[in-house]
């Protein structure tokens, strides 16, 4: 039966998550960055409620019934996920309540409640709420003339019972208001501290609002209070086809996300029945769809309270990405490229070479064009401010930003039309597709004529993430490469149909035949009596023809190792099937991001690099590249970066043949975090060049 190989993509992605839950519940964490675990799965269920569950709950309002390669319908997943996410949300708060908040009061580190405030305590209370927070608070009260209001995406609020105090007749009925708790105060407020304590005391702001609440409501008795927080269908539908300004169509549904259907109410486990009931009611919530916390909602507000400066000595210190030995105060960067292929691999070495290489490229005066793909950037982009500067120094600029990047739209918007009013050429992406690609184009003129320069790579031109996510990337001056990115840049902004490229596949056209060609290979050496052997590190393999072409190389005897973060639908270990398969997951400080494709080819071992996970989405609806790296020095690179990956034993969870994910058995191994090792490596490997440059510094000053 086909559907035992097949594991559920959401049941797998709800794996994930548990992985990183259990980065929280892991006391060798030091306690913040267990709580920044936390508020991770906090955020990252929020987002699968949005997308994925919505998407589900879509499929069965529509009355599709298809199973999924696993077996199941719609209706059945979700039956599963809801039963997988009440149990998930119910051990994030035993998580907190019994083994973080202890951990935190070993360190003198407190959440109080109002009623648990000393005099002073309860004076600033009274104090802050007056003057804080009531100005800016607006109660909103349901009755006839005024109906339920639409309530915000992912947005605390508290839910209030009242009694008219003038009412004539004692048991008249009760009325019910509801507050928004803005996001413009802060979440947690930290409470005055006695001198010469080490004690620090916190409080909620809705634990802090709630006592006060009966000054926004006066002659009425407040009766109950309690929180609870919506979570709604976030995902675009936007009608390519028939929109004739893309910009303008997600403009509209960017506006149209916050009030899409609820899909999950949570509330506060002290809400009485009558309130539940009402809540249910007015959000069109069933049974399965609620969930009853025993705790403050929405616990990713802990990712911004854990990076206090007060805590520092209560997280690991953050790593300092560094300058490549190669790019070490180099006076010409288009040399060092020019001279051979670069290789950088992030946040160990630091995304600031790639923004230099855009800044050089803005103020040069030999540059002729840049040409970049933005998918994801962040809010102060030092990269858009190059490619702006360049337009506005002369340079023909092209910017391709994707502006149906999940959750990035509105960011992405606002810099697509301040790229645009700077002189830049801007194409919004296309129908049909996103274009997720990473490159950037440099056409410099030089002495013996033009020559392009070009970085291709894993993750987005995204200087925050850069240094929170591994990921690689190439620079290269080699003529092949130029041309097949130059192709693929007027591919995108025109009309084409090229697939003859030199160096580079592309998806959706060539990418995955690609892959199926290496492949095929490996089994057809073994056939042969040779050796056959892959290695792939990836966020996500869920692409069932994939998978199969995996199974069937296994089955031939090739040798396969795989590093999946996040989502794996493939069975390992399965006898006749896929004995010769190993999945790998790793969860650390950094989040694993870069994909790197390894085949053994007859010893010649082909390496790729590629923006694209193993997904039906990235090898079918996305613009994605896969490029080899052919440097013998930068191969050796990519072969070492994989074999720590696999040799990592305090990081590594192991897929067993039902889909569990077990620890590394330590026993009789060398203890290794793979992220710790490359930190390590990349500051011995700093050391020495800046050593070099001191003593050579030295000398010429001599």
């Amino acid at each position: 039966m086909k559907s035992r190989l097949f594991i559920n993509r959401e049941i797998s992605w709800l794996d994930f998550n548990y992985r990183v839950l259990d980065e929280a519940y892991d006391k060798c964490n030091l306690v913040m960055d267990r709580l920044k675990f936390l508020a991770i799965t906090a955020s990252n269920l929020d987002e699968f409620f949005m997308v994925r569950v919505a998407g589900i709950m879509d499929q069965i309002n529509v009355g599709y019934n298809k199973k999924s390669v696993d077996g199941l319908t719609p209706i059945e997943q979700l039956a599963v996920l809801n039963s997988m996410t009440q149990e998930m949300m119910a051990r994030q708060y035993t998580c907190l309540s019994k083994s973080i908040i202890p951990e935190l009061n070993q360190n003198n580190i407190f959440f109080l409640r109002y009623d648990e405030l000393n005099e002073e305590g309860k004076d600033f209370a009274l104090h802050y709420f007056r003057h804080e927070c009531y100005p800016v608070l607006t109660p909103q009260a349901i009755d006839n003339s005024r109906p339920f209001p639409l309530v915000k995406n992912n947005q605390v609020y508290l839910c209030i019972i009242l009694h008219d105090t003038e009412a004539k007749i004692k048991d008249e009925k009760d009325f019910m208001a509801i507050l928004e708790i803005p996001k413009v105060l802060d979440r947690i407020i930290a409470l005055p501290k006695a001198k010469e304590s080490d004690v620090l005391n916190y409080i909620f702001i809705e634990d802090l609002i709630s006592p006060f609440v009966n000054e926004l409501f006066t002659g009425y008795d407040v009766k109950q209070v309690s929180e609870f927080r919506i979570t709604r269908n976030g995902d675009l539908a936007i009608d390519e086809d028939e929109a004739e300004d893309l910009l303008i169509e997600i403009e509209k549904s960017i506006q149209q996300r916050k009030w899409g259907a609820s899909i999950k109410l949570e509330v506060t486990r002290d809400m009485s029945k009558k309130m539940k009931k009402w809540l249910m009611h007015e959000l069109e919530i069933v049974e399965s769809e609620l969930y009853e916390l025993k705790g403050n909602l929405d616990l990713t507000c802990f990712m911004k309270f854990q990076n206090r400066s007060e805590f520092n000595e209560l997280r690991e210190p953050r790593y300092t990405p560094l300058i490549s030995n190669e790019f070490y105060e180099v006076d010409d960067i288009f040399e060092v490229i020019r001279e051979k292929d670069r290789l950088l691999h992030h946040p160990y070495q630091s995304f600031q070479t790639v923004v230099d290489f855009v800044r050089a490229a803005s103020i040069d005066p030999d540059v002729l064009a840049i040409k970049q793909t933005l998918y994801r950037v962040s809010g102060d982009s030092p990269i858009i401010e190059a490619l702006i500067q360049a337009a506005q120094n002369g340079k023909q600029v092209t910017v391709l930003v994707e502006l149906k990047a999940r959750f990035d739209e509105a960011n992405n918007i606002v810099w697509a039309k301040k790229l645009e009013q700077a002189g830049c050429h801007v194409i919004y992406g296309l129908v049909g597709l996103k274009i997720h690609c990473k490159m950037i184009l440099v056409v410099r003129k030089e002495s013996d004529g033009i020559r392009r320069y070009v970085h291709l790579g894993t993750g987005n031109y995204n200087d925050v993430t850069a240094g929170l996510y591994t990921d690689l990337g190439m620079f290269t001056a080699k003529e092949n490469y130029g041309s097949d990115v130059s192709t693929l840049f007027n591919l995108l902004s025109g009309y084409s149909h090229y697939t003859l490229w030199k160096k580079i596949e592309v998806a959706p056209k060539t990418l995955r035949n690609a892959f199926y060609i290496a492949i095929d290979r490996e089994i057809e050496n073994v056939k042969m009596g040779e050796k056959g052997k892959i290695l792939a590190k990836m966020n996500a393999l869920v692409d069932e023809d994939i998978i199969n072409k995996l199974y069937e190389a296994s089955q031939a005897g090739v040798e396969i190792q795989l590093i999946v973060r996040g989502m794996c639908s493939l069975k390992p270990g399965l006898p006749g099937i896929s004995e010769h398969i190993t999945v790998h997951s790793i969860v650390g400080t950094f989040l694993e991001h870069s994909r790197i494709y390894y085949f053994y080819n007859q010893g010649k071992e082909d390496i790729f690099l590629s923006s694209a996970d193993w997904m039906e989405r990235n090898l079918n609806r996305r613009i994605e590249t896969l490029f080899p790296v052919e440097e013998e020095s930068l191969k050796k690179k990519l072969k070492h970066i994989l074999e720590i990956t696999l040799k990592d034993t305090i990081k590594t969870r192991i897929m067993t043949e039902t889909g569990e994910y077990i620890r590394v058995d330590k026993r009789g191994k060398e203890l290794l975090s793979c992220q710790d090792y490359f930190c390590k490596e990349a500051e011995a490997e700093f050391e020495q060049v800046k050593n070099k440059a001191v003593i050579k510094h030295n000398i010429e000053g001599e």
